[in-house]
């Protein structure tokens, strides 16, 4: 009778044990992360996934020129205003955008997308472009992981960066 007690408690921590490691949720390659910003009265929020240079060519290579790319990994990066903003002198209504960015040799297309919610930009589709601006690349010090930041703060105004291998 001893030996069957302990031959069930065996089995049934072993049940435990198993089922406990199913619920087990492992980090993604990308991880997940966020940046805010206070500007006046409007808080500013990118959420994004900051995928590694790992050795790879980035732009021209898993970042192609002249396609438009999702601004980070995994889901779709984006950006929320608390309230209406100027992006580049236009109006943009509070709310949350896809970010996405049309990366080439020299110039960036930036595009905030009404579709917030599609995957990357596997269905990203002109149409729902609330704005798209040219910027120019320049170049940063080496960063493995994708990040973003608020640089040149002031009272009314920021500029968000995204930093990236040897671009900025």
């Amino acid at each position: 009778m001893v030996k069957i007690s302990a031959l069930f408690a065996i089995i049934l921590f072993s049940v435990i044990t198993i089922t406990a490691q199913q619920n087990l949720t492992t980090p993604q390659v990308s991880q997940k992360a966020s940046v805010s910003q206070r500007i006046g009265l409007t808080d500013i929020v990118v959420n994004y996934h900051r995928p590694a240079v790992t050795k790879r060519t980035v732009w021209g290579g898993i970042v192609p020129y002249d396609q438009v790319w999702r601004a980070g990994a995994d889901e779709n990066t984006t950006i929320s205003f608390s309230t209406d903003v100027m992006v580049e002198q236009n109006k943009v209504s509070a709310g949350t955008y896809g970010l996405h960015m049309i990366p080439t040799k020299n110039t960036w297309t930036i595009i905030l997308s009404k579709d917030n919610a599609a995957w990357g930009s596997f269905f990203y589709n002109e149409k729902n472009d609330a704005i798209r601006f040219t910027v120019n690349p320049i170049a940063n010090d080496f960063q493995e992981w994708l990040s973003y930041s608020f640089d040149q703060l002031s009272a009314k105004s920021t500029t968000l960066t995204l930093k990236w291998e040897k671009l900025s």
